[in-house]
């Protein structure tokens, strides 16, 4: 994989993802499949990082923690691609000393993600009722877990706690148990200006792509994580989901309301889809 910025003057689009394991479907299309020579794909960066690439125009288009949407100006959303989850989703998760989240005091949350982090606010905010400390941290469980009560933690590290000694709240799980919606980690940013040059790209296209190749992905990610392949199949076939229907847009719009209600963002602005033939062609 390349963890680098390319030729800023290539004609072809800078892209950026991380290597988590739940963007791999999106991204095996761009890496290996027939979109790999459409784009400059900048992968091995923490969802996080691929925000501060989009904002700071080092790349066109990335995939972003969903709550960047509305912090970063004069971006679009790419429609019907996403990784989102409808229930479990076991690699976004709150780990605790305690059974009841309302005995929680303190807690570490993992730098790596933002949707997430303010998922956790709105959680204990609006469901829970209270706020507990916050401090960011990297995440490490046995260092979060040596002064705090709970710890977020994202992505593949997520999916390696063990469950024998810590209590480990599902975020989506608990999403789902309060709103009864799906919830969207992530979705594919564009920035405005060069709405242009990314039109031509078929996200959706290359999703499809990717995840009809999913033997191909655990091939690759069952070396790299201590998982089986029917573990890694259940994930992202299961856990999952990389289209946004109605049950995860009406979640992402309540995630956003709650988000401005508790001022974890400055305004709830309405949702800018990119619209080209890829988008919205037929596949």
């Amino acid at each position: 994989m390349d963890n680098s910025i390319t030729d800023s003057n290539s004609t072809k689009p800078r892209v950026a993802a991380s290597s988590y394991l739940n963007s791999a479907p999106l991204i095996w299309s761009f890496q290996h499949g027939s979109h790999r020579n459409a784009v400059q794909l900048v992968t091995d960066e923490a969802p996080a990082r691929c925000a501060d690439l989009l904002s700071r125009g080092k790349v066109e288009a990335a995939l972003v923690p969903v709550i960047e949407y509305q912090r970063i100006p004069n971006i679009q959303i790419v429609p019907d691609v996403c990784v989102g989850s409808h229930s479990a989703v076991r690699s976004v998760v709150l780990v605790s000393k305690f059974d009841d989240l309302r005995r929680v005091r303190r807690v570490a949350l993992d730098v790596s993600s933002r949707t997430s982090q303010a998922l956790v606010r709105i959680i204990f905010r609006e469901f829970l009722g209270f706020e507990p400390e916050w401090k960011s941290s990297s995440p490490d469980v046995k260092v979060m877990m040596e002064t705090n009560d709970a710890a977020l933690v994202i992505g593949d590290p997520g999916m390696n706690i063990p469950r024998d000694v810590l209590r480990v709240f599902d975020l989506a799980g608990l999403w789902r148990s309060f709103t009864s919606t799906g919830f969207v980690f992530a979705v594919w940013m564009v920035a405005a200006k060069a709405a242009r040059t990314v039109s031509g790209l078929d996200f959706a296209a290359a999703r499809d792509e990717g995840l009809e190749q999913i033997d191909l992905i655990i091939d690759q990610y069952e070396k790299q994580l201590p998982f089986s392949r029917e573990e890694i199949r259940d994930y992202l076939t299961n856990n999952i989901t990389f289209q946004v229907d109605a049950d995860l847009a009406k979640g992402m719009q309540l995630y956003f309301e709650l988000a401005a209600k508790h001022e974890l963002i400055e305004t709830n602005k309405p949702i800018d889809f990119l619209t080209s033939p890829a988008a919205n062609g037929p596949r």
